[in-house]
């Protein structure tokens, strides 16, 4: 499941460059298709991220946490696309997309593994 869960969130991050790349470029339908097939994405990498979440035999701190920052920058995508559709500055988001990401990846590799990373 880490493996679906890991491939789902690496075409989202790709899915909101293109979303915002067809909104700027002015190619609205194109746009609209990818945030779609985004949002689509989303509900992957909830049930995998759920099914990777329901595998762990005790729930500490770190993973309640990992949890949070996964729906932070799920929450990030969606607002990034929504600002470039409403033609809003997307800074703040930009930034948080960046950091939550990174938290992300950091917690889920790092500290958290859940069969990815050999033991």
């Amino acid at each position: 499941m880490a493996h679906l869960h890991i491939t789902s969130w690496v075409i989202a991050l790709v899915l909101v460059g293109l979303a915002t790349t067809f909104t700027r470029g002015g190619r609205e339908k194109a746009a609209k298709i990818s945030h779609m097939i985004l949002r689509l994405f989303y509900l992957l990498i909830l049930y995998s991220g759920g099914s990777l979440f329901a595998s762990y035999e005790s729930y500490g701190a770190l993973i309640i946490i990992k949890v949070l920052v996964g729906l932070w920058a799920i929450t990030a995508m969606e607002m990034v696309t929504i600002k470039y559709k409403k033609k809003k500055p997307a800074a703040l988001w930009w930034g948080q997309l960046v950091v939550a990401a990174i938290a992300a990846i950091i917690l889920g590799f790092g500290f958290l593994g859940a069969g990815v990373l050999p033991a």
